[in-house]
């Protein structure tokens, strides 16, 4: 933390945030170039805000939140970008990515908070978003209507605690959900309260009815099933963060085949699982070719792997690597915690660095409009 910190102080010591954007909400022109990336992020003085990136690499979005955000997702067909609080958080914000601006603001309503990521429908219309009712610690997916200004539909219950990450099947009816198994209540902050109880999974649910079809659970109950994305040959590629003691070295990866019900988890030798330090953060999919990236913050590390095999193609060293997105063929682009965004490709064990700026970058990027499977 103090290297961070003294890297935002000497980049804030050389131009400020606001002065790189500015100082306005609102995109630098309506005729520049789209956005690529969008994230949370923190200033150096510690406020909160999404920002955003150009096709160009310019930093063009500065929007302040009052609370910390997390994930986000882009909506297909349409103008949106929505980017959840962070649990315990209360908030999400929908942006126009059109108008560049912040369109309206939604609250979770009393007695539940977000855990940062959602997944809208493919026709665009529904959000489903994954939520906790901190009054019985139940997990549920509330169903919101872009087309009604973002109403509550419905809330489907995943009996269990603590869901996460969330994306559609490609099949277009599944969601698959991340149950991390973590209970937390915002009296307490961000203080996990069960890790003795946990009960993880991976949840396959209809979106129409939410009606439970699969669960899998991981092989130790402290492996909290966080982070996750589906190829579009329906291969779920499952991130975990392990609660347990730091001196074991657990399966991290987790990988569901949804065509034939195998769950397993990836085996790999415990030296290349040490450096991982037990967590790992985003996971996205080409979808172009066999390959995933997961990021691994606490270790520095983002593995580039083939999602078939479990074969683990590159480890690439980028330091606090954050978010991650594809990007082309064989690529991805991540960002880190210490202001780059970086292009990673399957064939290069090398980060190239395309763009360093003076924030903090969240731990997941969203695509600044919709990336069709």
């Amino acid at each position: 933390m103090l290297d961070r910190r003294r890297f935002l102080k000497a980049s804030f010591a050389a131009g400020s945030f606001a002065a790189l954007t500015a100082c306005s909400t609102r995109l630098l022109s309506n005729d520049a170039p789209p956005l690529t990336l969008v994230s949370a992020a923190d200033d150096a003085a510690g406020q909160h805000y999404i920002g955003a990136v150009d096709a160009a690499g310019q930093a063009r979005l500065q929007i302040p939140v009052p609370e910390r955000c997390h994930g986000g997702c882009a909506q297909p067909l349409g103008d949106h970008v929505v980017v959840f609080a962070r649990r315990p958080g209360r908030l999400m914000h929908v942006l126009n990515t059109r108008r560049g601006e912040l369109e309206r603001t939604v609250e979770a309503g009393d007695g539940y908070h977000y855990y940062g990521h959602g997944v809208y429908s493919p026709d665009a219309r529904f959000l489903y978003v994954t939520m906790n009712n901190y009054r019985t610690s139940a997990g549920l997916v509330r169903v919101y209507d872009a087309f009604d200004g973002y109403s509550t539909v419905a809330d489907y219950d995943l009996a269990g605690i603590g869901p996460h990450e969330l994306r559609l099947h490609p099949d277009g009816v599944t969601l698959v959900v991340a149950l991390g198994g973590i209970e937390t209540h915002p009296d307490y902050d961000r203080i996990k309260l069960n890790l003795d109880r946990m009960a993880p999974a991976l949840i396959l649910m209809d979106r129409h009815t939410g009606e439970i079809s699969a669960r899998y659970t991981p092989s130790h109950h402290q492996l909290s099933c966080r982070h996750l994305d589906v190829s579009p040959d329906g291969i779920v590629i499952a991130g975990y963060q392990y609660e347990g003691p730091e001196w074991e070295s657990p399966p991290l990866v987790a990988r569901l085949d949804t065509a034939t019900g195998v769950f397993s988890e990836l085996d790999w030798p415990v030296e290349e699982l040490l450096p991982l330090r037990n967590y790992t953060a985003s996971i996205a999919i080409s979808r172009q070719s066999p390959y995933v990236v997961v990021t691994a913050p606490l270790g520095g590390l983002a593995l580039i792997i083939d999602y078939r095999s479990g074969k683990v193609i590159q480890r690439v060293s980028v330091t606090d690597v954050a978010g991650a997105l594809p990007h082309g063929k064989n690529g991805f682009i991540v960002s880190s915690g210490m202001g780059g965004v970086y292009q990673l490709s399957a064939d290069s064990g090398q980060a190239l660095l395309r763009g360093t700026y003076p924030m903090r970058w969240d731990n997941h990027l969203t695509p600044g409009q919709y990336l069709a499977s």
